[in-house]
């Protein structure tokens, strides 16, 4: 079997939610909204289409022509920002392969990012994009098989409704888990279901637990969690190593570098996601991480 063949990894493009925050501040982790890459057994994997898309998209262009299957978890701009600024969407002969679950207001995901490339949003619509982009409408639950990569979702709890995804390749698992709030006097089923026994778990972490019961300034029902929580799903999901993600863009790499320091105390096989940092999980052990830092 060749190193492509027996290849697990990810890589993560853009950390932040809400809204891209580039910065003197956050230089280190980064200012991008969430995208992420995941190459698998020779197959391209893109989660999410936040504004790290646009830098992906442009270390992708050296590869074609490209065939990669892309899966949004919703489409708060957050998550589909970088989609217009995707340059390989653009070129004739890429084929791109577009999961999403359909929003309770019934529309798909092709219709939402079409919505967001029409007048007066943006210059150019989605039909002038020249690679094959064929979209699908996949119930919560749904199963998709790409070779012997299957990627499976649930819901998760946030404004709008979302969905987590759990890849499996081999007896190997990474669950992604973005965008989900926590409940106060119980862990959330679906992500226990998604992270069980996974070798990784990258989870929603954009608050602290001082900031998300803050009497001044709560985030209760703002559809996030915190790393706190993170570090109690982990352990009850028996998970081997845990990504914070999605941070806040009032953090700044001063106070990314205390969840990092906080986090690590009570879940040592933990690390706080930046912009370049990738991961191989066919090397994850159950006592350290297996990371690689990479620039971007």
């Amino acid at each position: 079997m060749s190193s492509t063949e027996s290849q697990f990894k990810v890589r993560f493009w853009g950390v932040r939610g809400s809204i891209a925050c580039p910065g003197a501040e956050t230089v280190r982790y980064g200012g991008n909204t969430s995208c992420i890459e995941m190459r698998i057994d020779g197959h391209l994997f893109i989660f999410d289409g936040g504004t790290g898309l646009r830098v992906l998209g442009q270390t992708l262009l050296r590869e074609m022509p490209l065939n990669a299957h892309m899966f949004f978890t919703h489409s708060h701009w957050d998550h589909i920002q970088g989609f217009p600024f995707f340059v390989p969407a653009f070129i004739k002969g890429n084929t791109f392969k577009i999961y999403g679950a359909i929003a309770p207001n019934g529309s798909t995901i092709e219709q939402r990012l079409n919505d967001q490339m029409l007048h007066p949003n943006f210059p150019v619509p989605l039909q002038i994009m020249g690679a094959d982009l064929t979209f699908y409408d996949i119930g919560v639950g749904e199963t998709v098989t790409v070779g012997d990569v299957k990627i499976q979702n649930a819901l998760l709890n946030h404004p709008g409704e979302a969905v987590g995804y759990r890849v499996t390749y081999g007896n190997r698992s990474v669950a992604y888990v973005t965008d989900t709030e926590h409940y106060r006097n119980r862990l959330d089923e679906n992500v226990l279901w998604l992270a069980h026994n996974a070798d990784l778990m990258i989870y929603d972490s954009m608050y602290t637990d001082d900031e998300y019961y803050s009497e001044k300034s709560s985030k209760i029902g703002w559809g996030h969690s915190t790393w706190q929580e993170a570090v109690k799903a982990a352990k009850a999901a028996n998970v081997k190593q845990l990504v914070i993600f999605h941070h806040d863009p009032l953090h700044t790499d001063d106070f990314m570098d205390q969840v990092k320091e906080d986090t690590a105390r009570v879940f040592p096989n933990s690390v706080v996601a930046w912009e370049g940092l990738e991961i191989d999980v066919m090397t994850i052990q159950g006592d350290q991480p297996a990371l690689l830092s990479t620039s971007t």
